[in-house]
């Protein structure tokens, strides 16, 4: 077994072993199993059933990095990427008003696309032609998103006088409503200081405990009264149902449900390549960061065998549409097992197996209430904010459109205006202030920024 494992994934050659990938592999799921209860929460929100959406969930992390694994031998784990899920539900659906079939046949065609242009260099090369700062700007910009959402699906933040404001908890103790929502809003509230201090102190699957703590703590209000729950105000029970027994739930309700009725629309592009813009960055940016943590980058900084990850990436995005959930990518959490050694493909066999025995689970994770995947949002949120700390600040030209697209997203609550505006803002401070002149400005960005400004114009 050892030698036929060693002859395919080449262990020695990059200084591994058995043992090594395996528990990498282990500690890599630890990290993203999150995932799995995250997004059938905010899925869901879109009314796609959360069982399917688990399932698919699942199973497309599965299929994606054992795509990985056998196509390009890096100990890269694929998932539903967030905030990706976040524009899918919260942008193309709730805002922009279409149903999750059509932003499903979105995400499939993004995947077919991103298959033509990983066969060739055309992705790398789109990549490259980004200002960073952008880049950076974008990611920081989700981040926010990504928390706003989290502190909502706990109710932490709620409607106020001044659009938004806090859970009136004082209001509620004296009225007697605390014990159903104003409990779920305090549990989360702790959960994120209690993973926080997991993060802190380098917990491995930090993240994950700080969900499941959260959830143990709930079962523990509701069984003591603490927790009541009610279904008219969104506060479900957080007890597991096993009537049913363990078994996977059915893929029926959203496998093979894309629409592609407003293919067409000028609209539909802008979504395509929105979930493109968001992915390709998303992708290359973690493939390249976590190899470079791996010592795997060539001496000119590039990743040898990018082209079959590039592809694994897109036909996974491909699979997880068909499956039914969105676009499914590289997780940067992927650092964690390639922390602690995993080399090769064969870590993320061994992830990909564990996503796979995890449908056998989907009770518990599917009883997981929102106010205890919220502190996971946060975090998140503040991982993905970071990205700020890598612009120059000191040239507005790159600092102001990157803080646009940042602070756009979460204020006008969609992930596809803060990409619009912080491109459209880009073309035109440079252009006036005469700073295009001096950078080599790729034609790409300019057709961007007409595409997005004719996209306000039109629709």
């Amino acid at each position: 077994m050892n030698e036929a494992l060693e002859k395919f994934f080449h262990l020695k050659e990059h200084g591994t072993n058995v043992r090594t990938e395996v528990i990498a592999g282990i500690t890599t799921f630890m990290t993203m199993a999150y995932i799995l209860a995250v997004n059938p929460s905010i899925l869901g929100t879109t009314g796609m059933d959360a069982g399917a959406v688990f399932a698919a969930t699942a199973i497309g992390a599965c299929i994606g990095t054992l795509i990985m694994a056998f196509l390009a031998n890096y100990p890269f784990v694929l998932a539903p990427g967030m905030g990706l899920n976040a524009f899918f539900a919260f942008t193309v659906v709730a805002q922009m008003g279409y149903s999750w079939q059509i932003a499903l046949a979105a995400v499939f065609v993004e995947g077919i696309i991103f298959i033509i242009l990983s066969l060739t260099k055309v992705r790398e090369a789109i990549f490259n032609c980004i200002p960073p700062a952008l880049k950076y700007g974008v990611t920081s910009g989700i981040g926010l998103f990504i928390a706003f959402i989290g502190l909502q699906n706990a109710k932490i933040v709620v409607d106020g006088p001044t659009l938004v404001g806090l859970y009136p908890f004082r209001a509620a103790l004296m009225d007697g409503s605390f014990h159903t929502v104003g409990m779920g809003a305090l549990l989360a509230l702790l959960g994120t200081l209690f993973t926080a201090v997991l993060m802190a102190k380098k917990v491995p699957g930090g993240i994950l405990w700080g969900i499941l703590g959260t959830w143990v703590a709930g079962i523990v209000c509701e069984l003591t009264g603490l927790y009541v729950p009610d279904p008219a105000q969104g506060m479900f029970s957080v007890m597991p149902s096993f009537a049913n027994g363990i078994a996977i739930p059915s893929l029926a309700p959203t496998f093979m449900q894309m629409d592609f009725s407003a293919i067409a629309t000028l609209n539909f592009v802008t979504i395509v390549i929105t979930f493109m813009f968001v992915d390709l960055f998303d992708t290359l940016g973690t493939l390249i960061g976590v190899a470079s943590k791996a010592d795997m980058l060539d001496k000119d900084g590039r990743l040898p065998n990018i082209k079959g990850a590039l592809l694994a990436d897109s036909v996974a995005t491909t699979a997880g549409a068909v499956l039914g959930t969105s676009t499914v990518t590289t997780f940067v959490e992927s650092s964690a097992g390639v922390g602690v050694g995993g080399r090769t493909g064969l870590t993320s066999i061994v992830s990909a197996v564990l996503f796979a025995l995890s449908l056998f689970l989907a009770p518990i994770f599917l009883a997981i209430p929102a106010f205890a995947t919220a502190p996971a949002l946060i975090v998140v949120g503040f991982l993905m904010l970071s990205s700020l700390m890598r612009i120059n600040f000191d040239d507005f030209t790159e600092a102001v459109p990157a803080y646009i697209a940042t602070i756009a997203m979460p204020f006008m609550y969609s992930i596809s205006e803060g990409i619009s505006m912080g491109v459209i803002s880009y073309v035109i401070i440079n252009l006036f202030s005469g700073a295009a002149a001096k950078k080599k400005i790729s034609p790409v960005v300019y057709v961007l920024a007409v595409i997005f400004v004719l996209k306000y114009i039109f629709v």
